[in-house]
């Protein structure tokens, strides 16, 4: 037990500082990074020497707004102990997070969904979907660059997908109109 906390309280303290899958400004509300981490998993092995832990087993892992599910979740450090990378594997993996108080919840699908802390990049493979008030993005591959709000969507080279969508598939929901004497 040692060993895990350990591992526990050189990991926590680095989480609650990051935004855990998104960045505030985009995916995240900017509150979520101040509360709590909550993970729930069948089992954990935590290797404080390689500094990776792996959880298997209906994993899920939240924070504030945040919630992301899988069947397997991997979390990787530098040598110096920060996240290098955030892996989670499902059939599908899951995320969703709040970006604002005022925005309705983005949801994230993927077989598998990884956050690179150092760029704040997510990449969603095989089976990429995300969706938010109606509006859909799926392809093979969605990266998105938190920094830099840019998303990019394609084929997924070099990855194993279940099942090609060599196309991107976008549905965008009309803007509602106010109508005269209606206030909002």
């Amino acid at each position: 037990m040692r060993f895990a906390n350990r591992f526990s309280h050189r990991v926590l303290p680095l989480l609650l500082s990051l935004p855990l899958l998104g960045a505030a400004s985009a995916w995240a509300l900017t509150s979520d990074r101040d509360q709590p981490i909550r993970v729930q998993a069948d089992s954990a092995e935590l290797d404080d020497k390689q500094g990776v832990a792996v959880y298997h087993g209906d994993v899920m892992i939240t924070q504030g707004t945040l919630k992301i599910t899988g069947n397997k979740v991997t979390i990787t450090q530098d040598d110096n102990g920060d996240i290098k990378v955030f892996t989670s594997v499902g059939n599908p993996a899951y995320y969703e997070q709040k970006p604002a108080p005022d925005k309705s919840v983005v949801k994230a699908y993927g077989q598998t969904i990884q956050y690179f802390a150092e760029n704040e990049r997510i990449v969603l493979i095989d089976k990429a979907r995300v969706i938010q008030d109606g509006n859909t993005f799926e392809g093979e591959k969605i990266v998105y660059d938190t920094q830099r709000q840019i998303v990019n969507a394609g084929r997924a080279t070099g990855a194993k997908v279940t099942s090609p969508k060599p196309r991107i598939d976008m549905v965008i929901q009309p803007k509602k109109k106010q109508q005269p004497g209606q206030t909002q």
